[in-house]
């Protein structure tokens, strides 16, 4: 089998196709990658010379390009977004540009070289922040609440409308926030390991208390290699963590695993439609599929804390390129 990954250079596309490459050894895997701020060629500079693995550089808003990718491929996953809350935040162009449109593309172009399969994969954030009424379950109203959000919540639409107007064999993955190796380091885990290791403050927006379930990346690459086998087509599944940590705990279980102080720990000014909680109901995915989360936040630090520390020079040089260009807390 043939697959184009969209974003195959970024966090979990890299964790994805080389958790493919591992478990599927006649898969042949087609990354098609803008290489914009948060991707990294070195996420994959271990199998660049593999002979089941092809990488083309370009943007998923290009129909060219994307047709010339998806050329003799059997399904396609895809990964690629702008994914950044802050960025959006400041401008929201890029995010409907590539996560909108560019969907549409994918969309269209799948639908004209007939390709067996499309496993699209959204965020938990499209259903918006938890209200009274328990865990999001896939048939959730979205209610985003950032620029971000309501991209991919757009891109969600999209892809329901090609399913139904077009019949079209799509299956939708909603994760929780993941994390794992090679997570850009502006995001979350990646930004408070990193700054402990330096002994620099971890920013914490607010009072600390808002609520994110941890998913490990292997987890999640798991969850989305079975959906685009066993999923069934035109359905949702959320993909959720074993269990809800506000962000504070999370600082606290980083410097604790590390031996800093939480002296450390510096509160900084709330963002714009910050989500209080978010928690996903996975029992669809268990029960039709069999998935369920076996790595806990815990556990997965335990994995993460040696990466980033063997992997010094990957991270400064992004740290370093985000200093230059000032992005407030993220230096």
């Amino acid at each position: 089998m043939r697959l184009l990954v969209t974003g195959g250079m970024g966090f979990i596309g890299s964790n994805f196709i080389r958790y493919v490459l591992r478990v599927r050894s006649s898969y042949e895997i087609v990354n098609l990658d803008a290489l914009t701020y948060a991707a990294n060629p070195e996420n994959l500079s271990d199998i660049e010379s593999s002979e089941r693995y092809r990488f083309i550089q370009g943007r998923i808003e290009d129909p060219k390009t994307v047709a010339e990718a998806m050329a003799g491929a059997d399904a396609v996953i895809h990964l690629a977004a702008e994914s950044h809350v802050d960025r959006s935040i400041e401008d929201a162009t890029p995010f409907i540009v590539t996560n909108a449109v560019g969907t549409q593309v994918v969309l269209d172009t799948a639908r004209k070289m007939r390709v067996s399969r499309v496993l699209h994969v959204s965020t938990d954030e499209v259903y918006g922040t938890l209200g009274p009424n328990g865990p999001f379950t896939e048939e959730g109203s979205l209610r985003p609440r950032s620029p971000y959000a309501a991209s991919k919540a757009a891109a969600d639409h999209l892809v329901q409308a090609y399913a139904i107007t077009y019949d079209a064999p799509i299956v939708v993955a909603r994760p929780s926030n993941a994390f794992g190796p090679y997570q850009y380091p502006e995001k979350f885990i990646p930004l408070l390991v990193t700054n402990a290791l330096d002994e620099k403050p971890l920013p914490i927006y607010g009072n600390g208390k808002n609520v994110r379930e941890w998913v490990y990346v292997e987890d999640v690459c798991r969850a989305l290699d079975l959906l685009l086998h066993e999923g069934r087509l035109g359905e949702t599944y959320n993909v959720g963590g074993p269990a809800g940590w506000a962000n504070l705990e999370v600082a606290r279980l980083i410097l604790a695993l590390l031996q800093k102080p939480e002296s450390l720990i510096t509160f900084v000014p709330d963002r714009p439609g910050h989500d209080f909680c978010y928690a996903l109901d996975s029992s669809k995915i268990k029960g039709e599929i069999g998935w369920e989360p076996t790595v806990s936040l815990e556990d997965g630090l335990k994995q993460v804390i040696p990466w980033y520390q063997e992997h010094r020079g990957w991270w400064e040089s992004v740290k370093e390129r985000l200093q230059r260009e000032n992005r407030g807390y993220w230096s």
